[in-house]
């Protein structure tokens, strides 16, 4: 846990005097490092420690594709294979089989 309070110390930093990590505007770094500060309580983190860090968080959290995509992923996670499905569509599959 300490290397990871590291982090988030280091994007706290980071974000002290700018809205996103990377600059003025939303980029691929929040995209990429978004999920990383998600689950934020099981890696023993309190975002009040960071508060540039959670003003980032709540914003990203709030964006529309944000709420899309974990939408979505509920979704997915909802229509996932049975477990006696699982091995036939993980295993004997090919580049050729996976084309069709």
């Amino acid at each position: 846990m300490n290397q990871t309070g590291r982090l988030y110390a280091v994007m706290n930093k980071r974000l002290s005097d700018r809205p996103f990590l990377a600059g003025d505007f939303y980029s691929i770094a929040d995209i990429a490092c978004y999920p990383w500060i998600v689950p934020y309580e099981r890696q023993g983190q309190n975002l009040q420690d960071f508060p540039h860090l959670k003003r980032w968080f709540e914003a990203i959290q709030q964006r529309p594709a944000t709420l899309r995509a974990y939408v979505k992923a509920e979704e997915f996670k909802a229509q996932q294979a049975s477990v006696e499905e699982s091995p036939s569509l993980l295993f004997n599959q090919s580049a050729a089989t996976i084309k069709t």
